[in-house]
């Protein structure tokens, strides 16, 4: 799904969620050969009846009143996070359209994957907005396979932030599984996020989160990932198969303290294509998210994306071609731009075992001990 109008959701010059970064993945990406003769998907703006099934009417009202109002609206708007921007609802009902466009591919039959690098609008909720989020497009997109006849869909982020807007949207439909692999509340927004986190009465065991401490590496990451996806996706056996891929993870994000690699969040990518590909349907809808390194991480994490979804993966040593180079250049003169598509990492991890006492570890424990019994799964059994 693209189309240049994404680049008009733009909080402010200042702002860290910067649309530039949308526009240098898909330069790199085109540069890079990875979207020839791929014609994208416009996006078209979702509707207000669309948006009403996920927010608020007072809060669609104040979204779109917000620009000219002479006091403020409230609902989470006008904040540092999230200024007040002309054509507001506009730019944000876009980026919803965008993934609701690609959950209809899916449901359709039309697409078995589709990927929005726009969306991944994780934080905002049915009444306000939140973490630089307006429109929660990923609740929009999964509402929209569940109204197309969907009966189960599974949500990872591997955003560093936890995705808690999505949660809270399901956290009592056993048709949705949720899982949010995430820097530890504690020390960063949302401040939620939590192993104890399960999910409501009604779906105890479908809210399942990771908070890792600061500092895990791509070792550390991928080791919890494999400790506790892949069996709960197996258990859950999705249709659909939803992710989040914010880019924030990265050891340079400036707004962040974890410490993975481009080439261990290559990896991530390339671990949840092949969950996809075990799903019953292997339908897969790739969404974008976080990541503040605008210029050095984003577009090669978010590239790599683009091929892993596309099946035409790109060498880690392939070198950043001379034009994107010289075009970035201009927008960030004297800036240290990458040189190749790697930061020269190795993404090795070593398989869980329940045995070693890290921080990594018992993060893993936390979560296997909360929900794993709700899924019939064994907590102490690295085979589940």
């Amino acid at each position: 799904m693209w189309d240049e109008a994404f680049l008009g959701y733009k909080l402010g010059d200042e702002h860290p969620l910067d649309p530039v970064r949308l526009d240098l993945t898909m330069r790199l990406a085109g540069s890079l050969g990875v979207l020839d003769g791929v014609v994208p998907l416009p996006p078209v703006v979702r509707t207000d009846e669309q948006l009403l099934a996920v927010h608020s009417a007072g809060y669609l009202e104040a979204v779109k009143g917000a620009p000219a109002s002479p006091v403020p609206v409230g609902h989470g708007l006008g904040t540092p996070d999230n200024p007040i921007f002309e054509r507001m609802h506009e730019a944000s009902a876009l980026v919803a359209g965008g993934s609701a466009l690609a959950a209809e591919q899916l449901a359709s039959g039309h697409a078995r994957r589709a990927v929005n690098i726009a969306g991944g609008l994780h934080h905002a909720m049915h009444d306000h907005a939140s973490g630089f989020c307006v429109y929660n497009d990923c609740v929009v997109a999964i509402r929209q396979l569940l109204d197309s006849g969907v009966q189960r869909v599974a949500y990872v982020d591997i955003d560093v932030h936890h995705g808690d807007g999505v949660q809270q949207a399901f956290v009592d439909d056993p048709r949705v599984l949720t899982v949010s692999l995430h820097q530890h509340p504690t020390s960063l927004f949302p401040g939620t996020g939590h192993p104890s986190e399960i999910g409501g009465p009604a779906a105890e065991g479908y809210a399942v989160n990771v908070a890792l401490p600061p500092r895990t590496d791509d070792a550390g990451w991928l080791r919890a990932f494999h400790a506790v996806v892949p069996g709960l996706l197996r258990s859950f056996a999705p249709e659909v198969l939803v992710t989040q891929h914010g880019a924030d993870t990265h050891a340079e994000d400036p707004l962040a303290d974890l410490a993975l690699s481009v080439d261990g969040q290559r990896a991530a990518h390339r671990a949840l294509r092949d969950l996809a590909e075990q799903t019953p349907t292997g339908r897969w809808l790739a969404l974008g998210g976080g990541g503040y390194s605008l210029f050095r991480v984003v577009p090669r994490t978010w590239t790599h994306l683009l091929a892993t979804v596309l099946d035409r993966d790109i060498d880690p040593d392939t070198p950043i071609p001379a034009d994107w180079i010289a075009h970035t250049s201009l927008l960030a003169p004297g800036a240290q731009l990458p040189t190749s598509m790697t930061d020269g990492a190795a993404p090795e991890w070593v398989p869980w075992d329940g045995a070693a006492d890290t921080g990594v570890d018992r993060a893993i424990s936390q979560t296997r001990r909360a929900v794993f019994p709700l899924h019939s799964l064994d907590p102490d059994d690295p085979r589940d």
